[in-house]
C-alpha cells in the first residue's frame, strides 16, 4: 500500500498525472479542487464562501481541508483492499501536511512519497490561461497541439469555456499563494527526505514515464 502526493505550480499537469497513475496503479484518488467543487455546488452558507473563496484564487483554512479529508479517509479505511492513496495538489499549506501526517499515522498507513512536478511560473500562468473547461461535465482541458482546434468536449459534447478562477487576476494570485504557501510544504517533505521531483515542462507521456519510474523502484 503506497500514499503518493503529486505537488507543483496549478498547470504542471496534476491532474492528467493523477487520472494516469489511477487507471495504471489501482490508487484511490483524493483531490482537494474536485472535492471542493462538488462541495460549492449546495446552497447552504459554506457553499457559497467556498465557492467565493476559490474564484477569487485564495486558499481555503487548513481546518476546513482537513474535515473534508477525514470524511473520504474514513471511508478508504473501511475498505478490505486498498492498493494506494493519490493526493491530487494536497496538502497546500504547512499545517495541512503536518496533519495529514497525523492522520497517515492514526490510520496506519505509511508515510507519503512526494512527487514534485516542476514547471516555472511563466509555464504555468501561460497553460493556464488557455487551458478550457467543459461547462457540462466540468472536464478540464489542458492546451496542445491535439485541442487548440477544440470548442466543445470529446467526451459529453459540452461547450468549451474558461473556468471561473482562469481569470489572469485569480491565476496570479494563486501562483502567488503557492510561492507563499506550498513552497514551505515542499521543503517540509525535502527536509524529511521524502520529495521527489519531475521535470513537467517536457511531454505528457515523458513525465508519466519519470513518476512511474519513482513510483516503482
Amino acid at each position: 500500500m503506497q500514499v503518493i502526493i503529486l505537488l507543483g505550480r496549478q498547470g504542471c499537469g496534476k491532474g492528467t498525472q493523477a487520472k494516469f497513475l489511477t487507471k495504471d496503479f489501482g490508487f484511490s484518488y483524493i483531490g482537494s479542487g474536485e472535492l471542493l467543487r462538488n462541495f460549492y455546488e449546495g446552497e447552504h452558507f459554506s457553499a457559497r464562501k467556498v465557492k467565493e473563496v476559490l474564484n477569487k484564487g485564495r486558499y481555503l483554512p487548513s481546518a476546513f481541508i482537513f474535515f473534508i479529508w477525514m470524511e473520504v479517509l474514513e471511508k478508504l479505511k473501511q475498505r478490505q483492499s486498498l492498493k494506494g492513496i493519490l493526493f491530487d495538489g494536497s496538502p497546500r499549506m504547512l499545517l495541512e501536511a503536518q496533519l495529514l501526517d497525523q492522520a497517515l499515522e492514526w490510520y496506519e498507513w505509511p508515510r507519503p512519497s512526494v512527487i514534485l512536478i516542476e514547471i516555472s511560473r511563466e509555464e504555468a500562468f501561460n497553460r493556464l490561461t488557455k487551458r478550457r473547461m467543459c461547462e457540462k461535465c466540468a472536464r478540464v482541458i489542458p492546451l496542445n497541439e491535439e485541442t487548440e482546434a477544440l470548442t466543445n468536449c470529446q467526451t459529453c459534447g459540452g461547450k468549451l469555456i474558461v473556468r471561473p478562477d482562469d481569470t489572469p487576476d485569480a491565476i496570479n494570485s494563486r501562483l502567488d499563494l503557492f510561492e507563499e504557501e506550498t513552497l514551505p510544504v515542499i521543503e517540509y517533505y525535502k527536509a524529511k527526505g521524502v520529495l521527489k521531483t519531475v521535470n513537467g515542462e517536457q511531454g505528457i507521456e515523458r513525465v508519466y514515464s519519470a513518476i512511474k519510474f519513482l513510483i516503482s523502484n
